[in-house]
């Protein structure tokens, strides 16, 4: 960038307000460390700070409260959840960190609060260590504040919590602190865990038993939270239930209930049920794109639980995994018994008649009910596991013979088409070709598309020559 781009960069960020400015800072620091963006985020930061700077030196210290509330909750990253999502043990609400750091502010810690955010005004940019120092020491002051109000003690503890948030808020407080006060041995499990688990044998378990092995993260409050860690590296989480496993040395779910390991367990089956829920809202709107993603998920992760662990079936986790599965195939049979109809209604060759002029039909319905027949087809290689190994088969098969008849129908319309109607015939013809590509394949469709070309030709030629 040249030298009077810069100086009109700097211009610009400098004519905002510093909450914005503070908001870009921390808003490129975060794409910094999730490494995009690295050359525009770099430059903008650079002149930020260097605007900062000048402030600082020219005016009162800025504060810089947002940059302290990150700090702070910046051990808690791998467990927060997104607000609306429900919970299981080993995360955390990610709304619940904003009402927690203003209790700390006003009633926790004010005066530590104030001393940190004066001390995070005066450090230059550059001083990572000591931004890193002062964070653990405001981890811990948190840490001590949240188990002063939710540990043992005299008095009405009740007025005080409720001066927290809400019972959400207050059902993350103490989470909050656990984690805070373990968040160096929490780094250490992070840096010990492998980048990605994308199988979990054997030298797998070993590796990662291993660095589980840390005693302030085996206790009944942290051992969620380091197995969440563990699940986010792996390419199929349920695998997560064979670390159970092996701690009880059997796949009888009493005796793997009875290890504290088998909260892994429950973990596994409450991720399936997100997974389920995702796919339902997906097939409800109309969403295709990651179906297949979540189907096969949801397809492994139900056939792992049910092969690797031997369920009871009027146990907890047995209700659960069959509910898990009878949500599922609802939802999706639902959806695969309105696919002929659709079908049906784009392809049927109704009498010319019948057909008002101008009469189109939609190609986003077109490409809509294409999906759809995909999603069929998708959901024949998950369907036994699924419970909808029936309806599936039988609806593929359906489609199947009523689209090819019904192209090579149309297919032969065209050749004796009135004029009136033969706009019509065609977009019939082409929704037909489009099924045809999902059903057979390329090759098929593009057999059909040059019959149906053929028959449009070989008709204008046979009333020329007449």
């Amino acid at each position: 960038m040249s030298q009077t781009s810069i100086e009109r960069l700097r211009e610009y960020l400098a004519q905002l307000p510093p909450q914005s400015q503070a908001l870009l800072m921390r808003e490129f620091e975060r794409a910094l460390e999730r490494g995009q963006d690295t050359a525009v985020a770099t430059l903008v930061l650079e002149q930020l700070r260097k605007i900062v700077r000048k402030s600082e030196a020219d005016e009162a210290p800025l504060p810089r409260t947002d940059d302290l509330s990150r700090l702070l909750f910046q051990a808690l990253e791998p467990f927060l959840v997104e607000a609306g999502a429900p919970i299981r043990v080993g995360q955390i609400r990610r709304a619940s960190l904003h009402p927690i750091w203003q209790w700390l502010g006003r009633d926790g810690a004010p005066d530590k609060v104030n001393e940190f955010e004066a001390a995070l005004a005066r450090m230059p940019a550059e001083a990572g260590g000591q931004v890193e120092a002062l964070a653990h020491k405001l981890q811990a002051v948190a840490a001590d504040a949240i188990f002063e109000l939710t540990g043992p003690g005299g008095g009405d503890k009740s007025r005080a919590l409720a001066r927290v948030g809400p019972p959400n808020v207050i059902e993350d407080l103490y989470s909050i602190g656990a984690v805070l006060q373990v968040r160096e041995a929490i780094a250490t499990l992070n840096e010990k865990l492998p980048r990605f688990l994308r199988a979990f044998g054997e030298p797998q378990i070993a590796s990662v038993t291993a660095a589980l092995n840390i005693p302030v993260l085996q206790t009944p409050q942290m051992l969620p939270f380091a197995l969440s860690m563990v699940a986010q590296r792996m390419t199929a989480p349920w695998q997560i239930i064979r670390l159970a496993i092996k701690m009880a040395a059997s796949d009888d779910e009493i005796r793997v209930a009875a290890t504290p390991y088998g909260v892994a367990v429950t973990m596994a089956l409450h991720d399936l049920s997100c997974v389920a829920a995702i796919l339902r809202m997906d097939i409800k709107r109309g969403h295709f794109d990651n179906v297949a993603d979540n189907l096969k998920a949801l397809h492994d992760g139900v056939r792992g639980l049910r092969t690797e662990l031997d369920l009871r079936n009027d146990s907890t986790w047995g209700k659960q995994l069959t509910s898990i599965r009878a949500d599922i195939s609802n939802a999706l049979q639902s959806e695969i018994d309105s696919v002929p109809g659709r079908v049906r209604r784009i392809l049927r060759q109704r009498p010319e008649k019948d057909i008002p002029p101008g009469a189109r039909i939609d190609s986003t319905e077109v490409e809509e009910t294409a999906a759809l027949i995909d999603f069929v087809a998708t959901c024949r290689n998950y369907a036994s596991e699924l419970a909808i190994n029936e309806v599936t088969l039988r609806t593929y098969s359906d489609l199947q013979q009523y689209v090819e008849r019904s192209t090579e129908q149309l297919v032969q319309s065209l050749r004796a088409a009135d004029h009136k109607v033969r706009t019509y015939r065609q977009q019939q013809v082409q929704a037909a070709i489009r099924f045809c590509q999902v059903l057979f394949g390329d090759d098929y469709a593009s057999l059909m598309s040059r019959a149906a070309e053929n028959a449009a030709t070989g008709e204008r030629k046979s009333s020329r020559a007449s």
